[in-house]
């Protein structure tokens, strides 16, 4: 059995023991319910009846204090008098005595306003003072609905009233236009009423063109008081929205106005008082008893259950990233190839590998790293299908299993498709990260074959897509195998020949801008296999970089190019630096030692360095050029154009040259925007007082540019290709013969 099928097994057995109370308590519940239901249905019933009942009261209580919160406004400010001085002699302090407070003395109106024919409002009333109207404009909106019913700019809704001006028949006496409706008012639900106060004789006068005098009563405090007590609603008051509310009172639009709360009646509880306590006795004792074991039974199962989770999880989960881990990985491989075999589908295996992580955990620390991890897996994860399965094998190798494969074009477009996704920057603990992934794919067809070898195939695509240049897919074919033999094996010949002294070092010249003096060299390290013959650089170089070796070798070319050059006095020698060479923490100190046994002048040496040597690696980068810059080591910018051309590289790390790469100066006589970035990058160097050397110069026409141009130096197979060290030697002899000459003659 399967450590996932054991786990599977063990999580049923403890569900098995929760189900196994379930009985019991199953025989409880049914004798309690069966005895007690009867009754409380009863209750219920009569307490929702009950309930109904209080509810239609509340609504028909606040209705009726509607209708009267308006005859009190119209009585007060309808008469012929008041309607007068509103419309032609207008006193604020005047409305106040007759109209503001007396609706506040005698009827408990909480707010009084007038209204002008333009709308604006010309007295305001709270708390019994005649206030500044402009306190109540951020909530003019709160009147408007009201104003517009009685300028008869809208129609009255269900729970609206409008009464149109009128004779009353028993006194022959006018009634104006008047408007009550609920609404919330500063927030607080309230009686909003208003008449129109019509000049005396003038009944059919335009509606927009009168006064209107408005009352707000609020649906709280002492008017709910009087409602609890007149209806036997103990404790009514309104509630918040947090609160359970016995009452809603919305308007015709359901949008709620109030919330109301109280005591409700409940006549049913008299029911139950009555008829279950005896049966609760009875009960309580044995229900007591098996909910007490109940209890515990349950709380055993729930730690049990628990407990198998987590090892469960653990056992088939990465702790860091959360994602299945090799165990889970391989059993779900396995059922993937066996049902493709069975039914003929098609699968695949894709093999992930972070480019460049162990620098980062190299220059920024493992936690920096953790932190990527995971949010690579998180990237993976929302990635792909619900049917995939990608799982982290250790490191920064992850892998996925893609079922319902199409092709192969299908195949290679999600894997470009997983590389586009994982090379977005990523933002971790204040630092700014850029990764690549390399990406090899084995097809899972009805042939069949066991879960280490689509491994095994998968892992040869990887190391083939790393080989190619990284950040790329690749499918396994039959071919990468001889391949990856061969690689293997020049890997291992390149080991023994840095060990053994088996490599050589050719320099090339790099002359003054004239072209007619050496200013310097550049070591650059060949390999003469016993049996390959001439192994070019581009071939071993990205081996050594990928096993590590570059490391070795590095210190192997600066130690040598330092014996032989050592005699070349006058000029400058120039050593590249890897990457890995420069992350490592005791840089500075091997180029000390190797100064140091070769007896070679630190001011004659030259070290160059790329753009992506110093990606992530900001501040340690700065402190070990500024050692070597106390020695007199000097930096060259090498390739500058190609990278990101950062401009904060310049002006923050102490180099001493910039180097031009050489497919701007193969293009320059074909395209004017490269000779264009020539000329800027000369303009730069100069303005900041920096050497510019120009690579890859091959005929007149280029040197003649350049040296207008007004770079420093140049070299290319203009000035002379890389030679041993013996040749340079004699060039330099000869040069130093042919002055003596010139000075005897």
């Amino acid at each position: 059995m399967t450590r996932l099928a054991q786990l599977r097994a063990s999580k049923d057995s403890g569900r098995g023991r929760t189900i196994g109370a379930a009985p019991i308590a199953i025989v409880v519940m049914v004798a309690i319910v069966c005895v007690v239901v009867a009754v409380l249905s009863a209750a219920e019933r009569a307490d929702d009846v009950e309930l109904q009942q209080e509810r239609r009261l509340l609504v028909q209580a606040i209705t009726d204090r509607g209708h009267r919160v308006l005859r009190e406004l119209e009585n007060v400010a309808a008469s012929n008098d008041i309607v007068l001085q509103l419309h032609y002699n207008f006193d604020p302090d005047w409305v106040h005595h007759l109209v503001g407070l007396r609706l506040s003395t005698f009827f408990d109106h909480d707010h009084v306003f007038v209204v002008d024919r333009t709308d604006g409002i010309t007295y305001a009333m709270l708390a019994n003072k005649s206030v500044d109207p402009a306190l109540f404009a951020p909530v003019r909106g709160d009147l408007s609905r009201i104003i517009e019913l009685l300028r008869g700019l809208a129609q009255p809704a269900d729970d609206e009233m409008l009464l149109q001006a009128s004779t009353d028949p028993t006194t022959n006496l006018s009634r104006p236009r008047r408007a009550q409706r609920l609404q919330t008012f500063m927030g607080r639900p309230a009686i909003v009423a208003g008449v129109a106060a019509n000049v005396p004789g003038g009944m059919g006068a335009s509606a927009e063109a009168t006064t209107l005098v408005l009352a707000v009563k609020y649906v709280d405090g002492q008017l709910l008081s009087d409602i609890s007590t007149r209806f036997d609603l103990p404790n009514l008051r309104t509630v918040g929205e947090d609160a359970a509310a016995v009452s809603v009172l919305s308007d015709s639009n359901g949008t709620p106005i109030a919330r109301f709360g109280w005591v409700p009646n409940r006549p049913g509880g008299k029911i139950v008082a009555t008829v279950l306590p005896f049966m609760a006795i009875a009960f309580g004792g044995f229900a007591l008893l098996t909910g007490l074991a109940l209890r515990y039974i349950r709380r055993t199962a729930m730690k049990l259950a628990e407990g198998e989770d987590r090892l469960r999880h653990l056992a088939l989960h990465d702790s860091l990233s959360g994602l299945p881990n090799r165990t889970q990985f391989g059993e779900r491989l396995a059922e993937v190839i066996a049902a493709t075999v069975k039914d003929g589908s098609t699968a695949a295996v894709l093999a992930i590998d972070l480019d460049h992580f162990k620098d980062i955990n190299d220059t920024l620390g493992h936690h920096i790293g953790d932190g990527l991890i995971g949010v690579v897996a998180q990237r993976l994860k929302h990635a792909l299908r619900q049917d995939d399965l990608v799982a982290r094998l250790g490191g920064d190798e992850f892998a996925v299993i893609s079922t319902n494969v199409s092709d192969v074009a299908a195949l290679e477009k999600f894997g470009e498709r997983l590389i586009a996704i994982l090379r977005a920057p990523y933002s971790i603990s204040g630092h700014t990260l850029v990764v690549g992934a390399s990406i090899g794919i084995a097809v899972i067809d009805a042939k069949g074959s066991n879960a280490a070898d689509v491994m095994r195939r998968a892992d040869v695509a990887l190391y083939r897509a790393k080989n190619e240049g990284r950040s790329r897919a690749c499918i396994y074919d039959a071919d990468m195998d001889a391949d990856l033999r061969e690689r293997k094996q020049l890997e291992k010949d390149l080991r023994a020949a840095i060990a053994e002294d088996g490599l050589s070092v050719a320099y090339q010249p790099i002359m003054n801008a004239s072209g007619e003096k050496m200013a310097g060299v550049e070591a650059l390290c060949r390999w003469e296999h016993p049996t390959r013959g001439t192994v070019p650089p581009v071939e071993f170089i990205p081996i050594a970089e990928r096993s590590e070796l570059i490391i070795p070798l590095g210190e192997w070319v600066l130690r040598k190019a330092c014996l032989e050059a050592k005699p070349w006095t006058g000029i400058t020698l120039a050593v590249n630096v890897s990457p890995l060479q420069f992350r490592r923490q005791d840089f500075v100190e091997v180029i000390e030692r190797i100064l140091l046994e070769t007896q070679f002048d630190p001011q004659r040496l030259e070290l160059e360095l790329t753009e992506s040597t110093l990606l992530g690696n900001v501040d340690e980068a700065e402190k070990a050029m500024h050692r070597l810059k106390a020695l007199g080591v000097r930096f060259a910018l090498d390739d500058f154009g190609t990278g990101y051309s950062s401009l904060l590289y310049l002006r923050r790390f102490p180099f001493d040259r910039i180097k031009v790469d050489r497919s701007f100066v193969r293009s320059i006589e074909t395209a004017a925007d490269a000779a264009s970035i020539v000329h800027a990058i000369v303009s730069l160097g100069r303005g900041l007082g920096m050497k510019v050397t120009a690579e890859g110069v091959e005929n007149a026409e280029q040197q003649l540019f350049l040296r207008a141009a007004g770079v420093h130096s140049m070299q290319g197979y203009r000035f002379g290709k890389p030679q041993p060290a013996q040749d340079i030697a004699e060039r330099l002899r000869q040069v130093r013969f042919a002055a003596m000459q010139v000075a005897a003659g």
